[in-house]
């Protein structure tokens, strides 16, 4: 198997600082690339689409603590026993993520954005811009499990006065 070599293009400068996991909803994070390696016009255009999809390096992940076996989603024995690759916990064999959020600002080499699960830190290795027509062709289907699973994944919490 070929070794793969990334080079982040950026990386989260602002946004949360802990790794937990849930109530992403509202985060707001800025997404700072990296000027070094490009130009000022490397996000023209992006402005005019609604959500990114960000792929990234979970450095916050113990690579002891990764996993490759089966095993019950977030260690939940009232859901079934399932391979890594048919769950997306952080503690995933490449530690990489991707997550689909709301674009709220661009500007510069910054894009701020809501909902991206990934901390302050947290090295980009690739955006792309969501098109609704790479969305799923046809019916999405999903054991219950999964979708309790994301039951406060995305939720908004209220912000204490």
């Amino acid at each position: 198997m070929e070794t793969v070599t990334a080079i982040p293009i950026g990386k989260v400068i602002s946004g949360r600082k802990s790794i937990e996991d849930d109530y992403w909803g509202n985060v707001v994070s800025i997404i700072e690339i990296d000027s070094t390696q490009y130009t000022e016009d490397v996000l023209q255009g992006l402005e005019d689409f609604s959500h990114l999809e960000v792929i990234f390096f979970m450095h916050g992940v113990d690579p002891s603590k990764i996993e490759t076996q089966a095993r019950h989603p977030r260690n939940n024995v009232n859901w079934p026993k399932v391979g890594i690759f048919s769950q997306r916990p952080k503690m995933r064999p490449n530690r990489l993520g991707l997550s689909r959020c709301n674009i709220l600002k661009v500007e510069g080499y910054h894009i701020k954005v809501e909902a991206l699960d990934a901390v302050v830190g947290t090295p980009i290795l690739d955006i792309k811009p969501y098109m609704k027509e790479f969305g799923p062709i046809g019916e999405v289907k999903q054991p219950e499990w999964s979708t309790e699973l994301m039951n406060f994944y995305y939720i908004r919490i209220e912000e204490e006065s």
